[in-house]
């Protein structure tokens, strides 16, 4: 007897998206698509019959900011992604993306010159994916999405940096402005795009974002060098099209920042310009930050000025690590950004700098900025306004791969105060190791700054630390999660494989709704699916009838007795042939559907997925 359904998921409590209290019923899935929804769907019409007693079902989650750009042409089922619920990423972020693919010329390779240090993606990793682009356009790269066997669906935006490259040319690009014929052909690349359907555009104001090649490894990524006037014309056709401008603060000049946030406005520019931007998160040293950039969002969509800003929340605490110097930290310090601007294995290069006099003056003076003596730096310091977010406070760092065994899981202040008791003879060492390691420092040690020298000269990047840089202890993250300014769903997967591993932000999300009540994770699911996927102009994370069947189903109890820092580990990772932070929970994601194929199941995955295209190239609408 023919059946009327491939599946029918019966007994779950189902979230829908809508923010609704949830509803203990059955959805019935057919060809791919969500076919009934019901407490009395007959079983009998279903080939395959899942019993998801104590289980949450819920539209698949979106991650709306990712820079898996290239890990989807060497690896298109995004597993890390998948096995966290995820269905739907968007790409070509921050002004970087592969949609104009490679843009070589000559000994200009910008996919590589902008992605190493903003993303802190080494470049063995980074040209292995240059290698399989075979696109030139925005439709040819759509095109080549349509063809992958894809897992999650994905929707991409003009990345700003990449535009200017593919109409100047990557030297021009960052030395002088466009002439008004490239002004016109960016407009035109741009509104081609759109029309294919494309998100819309990103751009970035992040004052760290240096490029990774010579002679370019002082200059900032493209976007950078654009003119308030660019980004208006740029932003106009974006405007006129109800799309999205993905975009990042001007940390550098806050008066600055307020004008280009002012873009969003319709009553100033004549139609709303729908604005996602980074980040609320509460920054450890600048506490009161995020809650102005909030007022700031609520400020612009007042009716007086008709915005539509929002900014993207990360659902988890901020935690970086650090391989000695190199992490997307030290990258805002002048003098480390220097020993980040040497080539990976470039050693003697960053031991050069160690031992140059002039590069440890700037070193010391970096390190103690707003730290030290009675200046309007410490003022702003104490004020909760500093001008540099970097952590350089010894008992914030963690070592997490220390170079002593001893040391592995104390901070560096303990390290450090540990190391003059044993300059003074006030304690012996721990073990033959340490011994050797404290007699190898100056003697006497005279301030964390000289720690922290020594280590670099001594381990280079031989040693790991991480800090909590922001939503320490998650104490106000819900809070984030949940404002009306925000946008959450903010996972950055793919980027700083080293450094962050952040795949895990969603769970993160639902488990801190769930530790208010499920009154909150159904508002937190509606935020997480429905409600990115509108605001994007995409037609994804619903449960509506004939809606395309992507789904997740959670087990609440493991949600609740899950930590997210201890499953954050460090992975060789054959795909990149290096080490990656991942964070893999096991249990609280029991199943994963995209298109009505299960991909995800008893903490595998199938064979389902990457056997043939499931998620979709998805146009905005």
């Amino acid at each position: 007897m023919n059946k009327r359904w491939d599946t029918l998921i019966k007994n779950a409590l189902v979230f829908d998206g809508t923010g609704a209290p949830p509803v203990q019923e059955s959805l019935a899935l057919r060809d791919g698509r969500i076919a009934a929804r019901g407490s009395a769907l007959d079983e009998t019409q279903a080939t395959e019959i899942i019993d998801a007693q104590g289980h949450w079902l819920m539209p698949g989650l979106l991650d709306i900011h990712t820079h898996l750009d290239l890990e989807v042409d060497l690896d298109p089922r995004l597993p890390e992604v998948v096995r966290h619920g995820t269905t739907t990423v968007l790409v070509g972020n921050c002004s970087l993306g592969t949609c104009f693919g490679k843009q070589q010329e000559g000994d200009q390779d910008p996919i590589v010159d902008c992605f190493t240090r903003v993303e802190n993606i080494p470049k063995s990793v980074l040209r292995q994916c240059v290698e399989v682009m075979d696109w030139d356009t925005t439709g040819g790269y759509l095109e080549h999405l349509d063809a992958l066997p894809l897992g999650p669906n994905i929707g991409a935006f003009v990345p700003h940096s990449m535009l200017r490259v593919e109409v100047m040319g990557l030297k021009d690009s960052i030395s002088r402005a466009p002439t008004e014929a490239e002004y016109q052909r960016m407009e035109a690349l741009l509104q081609t795009a759109l029309d294919e359907g494309y998100l819309g555009l990103s751009t970035d104001g992040l004052p760290f974002h240096y490029l990774s090649n010579d002679p370019h490894t002082d200059q900032r990524i493209p976007t950078q060098f654009a003119s308030f006037g660019e980004l208006k014309r740029l932003l106009q056709v974006v405007r006129e099209r109800d799309r999205v401008w993905q975009t990042t603060p001007i940390l550098e000049n806050r008066a600055m920042a307020l004008a280009y946030f002012a873009l969003t406005s319709g009553r100033l520019f004549g139609k709303a310009l729908k604005t996602s931007a980074l980040a609320a998160v509460e920054q450890a040293v600048a506490p009161k930050a995020t809650r102005g950039f909030l007022n700031l969002a609520g400020l612009l969509n007042t009716r007086l000025f008709k915005g539509q800003l929002h900014f993207q929340a990360l659902g988890t605490n901020f935690r970086v690590w650090s391989d000695g110097i190199v992490s997307p930290l030290f990258e805002e310090l002048e003098s480390t950004s220097r020993l980040i601007a040497c080539e990976y294995e470039d050693v003697a290069g960053r031991q050069a700098l160690l031992h140059d006099p002039d590069w440890v003056r700037d070193f010391r003076r970096d390190w103690y900025h707003g730290r030290r003596g009675k200046n309007l730096a410490r003022l702003k310091t104490k004020l909760g306004l500093p001008d540099h977010l970097v952590i350089r406070e010894l008992h914030l760092l963690t070592f997490d791969g220390a170079p002593v065994a001893d040391w592995e899981g104390e901070t560096l202040q303990q390290v450090f105060e540990r190391l003059r008791a044993y300059q003074a003879g006030q304690c012996e060492a721990r073990s033959a190791a340490e011994g050797t390691a404290f007699d190898a420092f100056p003697n006497p040690m005279v301030d964390d700054a000289a720690f922290m020298l020594h280590l670099l000269r001594a381990y280079d990047k031989g040693f790991r630390f991480y800090a909590d840089v922001g939503n320490v202890g998650n104490k106000a993250t819900l809070e984030l999660l949940l404002h009306k300014n925000s946008l959450p769903g903010f996972n950055d997967s793919g980027a700083h494989i080293t450094n962050m591993a952040f795949f895990d932000a969603n769970l993160m999300s639902l488990k801190l709704a769930q530790e208010r009540d499920l009154a909150t994770v159904s508002t937190m699911v509606r935020r997480l699916t429905r409600e990115p996927a509108a605001f994007f102009g995409l037609d994804v994370g619903t449960l509506d009838l004939g809606a395309q069947a992507d789904l997740t189903l959670i087990n609440p109890e493991a949600l609740h007795g899950w930590h997210c820092d201890s499953t954050r580990r460090l992975e060789y990772r054959e795909l990149f042939a290096h080490e990656q932070m991942v964070n893999r929970p096991e249990g609280i994601v029991s199943r994963v559907w995209i298109r009505g194929a299960t991909v995800w199941q008893d903490n595998e995955f199938t064979a389902t997925l990457g056997s043939r295209p499931l998620g979709r190239a998805l146009r905005a609408a």
